[in-house]
């Protein structure tokens, strides 16, 4: 702490304390109304020291999506190559949403508050999407060998479109996520992900 009562700007920590704060800030209220004063007041530094690191609020958004969307790449990596050949795959499609829990805020940023923001993070969630998938198909070759190549690029996009509707529904806390409760809803998520990955003509 400086003797004003707020951080640095130069540390390279700061950078990092930005993200945090404003993530913690974008997953609780509308992104369009949070300022760059009000990331500032969350990570205790000036304005100044915000823009030292980032050039607008919407820099910021975008830079925690693609910090959070690494990891969630790396935990999927993880489980894919930890994964038992022919055991299906619901098990580390629940174990990223038990991972999407761990890291609410960011998140909750990254699947509901910052869907239309602004073209760069459309952009960007394109970008992380295609590569998600590219690793969900890795996935499913694992699991399923030997399946063709449009069978495991269908069979990821079906994964995909599951892992995401289930994060949201388990973020928002919505009708179907109440009605099941956690412990059912995630049960029939790994059911559905077995028989998506499974489904044979």
């Amino acid at each position: 702490m400086t003797t004003s009562g707020t951080r640095a700007a130069h540390r390279p920590s700061r950078r990092q304390w930005v993200i945090e704060a404003a993530t913690e800030l974008f997953a609780t209220q509308p992104p369009d109304e949070v300022t760059v004063a009000d990331i500032a007041a969350r990570a205790e530094m000036t304005s100044a020291a915000v823009y030292y690191h980032f050039s607008s609020k919407d820099q910021v958004l975008v830079e925690g999506m693609r910090v959070f969307a690494a990891a969630l790449r790396e935990q999927l990596e993880s489980l894919t190559e930890a994964h038992t050949p022919g055991s299906g795959i619901g098990t580390e499609v629940n174990a990223l949403l038990a991972w999407l829990s761990e890291h609410r805020s960011a998140a909750t940023v990254f699947f509901v508050s910052s869907a239309g923001m602004s073209q760069e993070a459309e952009v960007l969630r394109h970008e992380i999407r295609t590569r998600l998938l590219a690793e969900l198909v890795r996935l499913v070759r694992k699991d399923r060998e030997p399946v063709t190549e449009a069978e495991a690029a269908v069979t990821g996009l079906g994964v995909l479109a599951l892992l995401e509707n289930a994060a949201i529904s388990q973020i928002r806390g919505d009708e179907v996520y109440r009605a099941l409760g956690h412990r059912a809803f995630t049960e029939e998520v790994h059911r559905l992900a077995d028989r998506i990955a499974g489904a044979q003509d």
